[in-house]
């Protein structure tokens, strides 16, 4: 890919790490295909400083990433469904965690009183902001929006997101691109049959 050309609407990081690997229900498309896609992807999700200068991650790094990326998913929809996660998983995550930056703790005068604010931890490198992605696994296993965790209903893709709508039924990852879709391609269905 060239240029931050990912799918950005899972609602989380995380969510839209798992959506670096598209097509799911048909035959998987990676998205990440060298160290240099890794590192674009993220650029764009904003989790590395963009004037750091790192040495590029090997291709043992871009797989370490594709795997992590698959424990999350696993992870992540295990636990949508009620399930626990493999512990293999729940490892692999959890070994990415500690490379995250921690957010820097910070004075702020507010009025006539000192308080605390949390500068946010940009990564450094590819294994940080892969930790980045990993702690936001984390949090989102903990949390109730882990019930929330969809796959998108188009049966060309399958794409993971969080649904926030008030009714709680959203069915695409996105409206526009495979909400709309789906709905003429039942429409022109429909006319077929009935024509």
């Amino acid at each position: 890919m060239t240029g931050d050309e990912w799918i950005r609407d899972g609602g989380r990081v995380c969510l839209d790490f798992l959506n670096t690997l598209r097509d799911r229900w048909k035959v998987p498309r990676e998205t990440l295909n060298e160290p240099q896609d890794l590192v674009r992807w993220l650029h764009g999700a904003a989790l590395i400083a963009p004037d750091t200068d790192f040495p590029m991650p090997s291709m043992a790094t871009l797989r370490s990433a594709q795997l992590l990326r698959e424990s999350i998913d696993r992870a992540a929809l295990a636990t949508a469904q009620g399930h626990l996660p493999s512990p293999e998983d729940v490892n692999t995550i959890n070994e990415a965690v500690p490379a995250a930056p921690r957010p820097l703790l910070q004075l702020v005068i507010a009025g006539d009183r000192l308080e605390p604010q949390n500068a946010e931890g940009l990564a450094g490198d590819v294994s940080a902001g892969l930790g980045l992605v990993a702690q936001d696994a984390v949090e989102l296993l903990l949390s109730a929006e882990v019930r929330r965790v969809r796959v998108c209903g188009s049966d060309l893709c399958a794409l993971r997101f969080v649904d926030r709508s008030q009714a709680g039924n959203r069915r695409w990852c996105s409206m526009v691109r495979c909400g709309n879709r789906t709905k003429v391609k039942r429409h022109q269905a429909r006319a077929r049959t009935t024509g």
